[in-house]
C-alpha cells in the first residue's frame, strides 16, 4: 500500500492549535440561530458564513512553499 502525498506544496502558515474549537462555535451558533429561526417561522441560512465570519480564526492562512522535503509532503 502507497502512502498518501500531497501534489502541491501549500502548506498552513501558523503557531496556533488546529481550528476545531473554532469548527465548534461556528456551527453551534449556526444551529442555535437555526432553531430560533425555525421558532420564528422565519427564513432559515444556508450557510455557516452566513452568520458567523469564518475568517475569525487562529489560522494566518496558506503559503506556497519552494523549498519542501518528502516529509512534509506526507498527508
Amino acid at each position: 500500500m502507497f502512502n498518501s502525498i500531497k501534489k502541491t506544496p501549500i502548506f498552513g502558515r501558523t503557531t496556533a492549535a488546529p481550528e476545531k474549537e473554532d469548527k465548534k462555535r461556528w456551527n453551534k451558533t449556526f444551529r442555535k440561530i437555526s432553531k430560533t429561526q425555525i421558532f420564528n417561522q422565519k427564513e432559515l441560512p444556508n450557510k455557516i458564513s452566513a452568520v458567523t465570519d469564518v475568517w475569525d480564526g487562529n489560522k494566518e492562512g496558506k503559503r506556497y512553499f519552494k523549498d519542501y522535503g518528502a516529509k512534509d509532503m506526507r498527508k
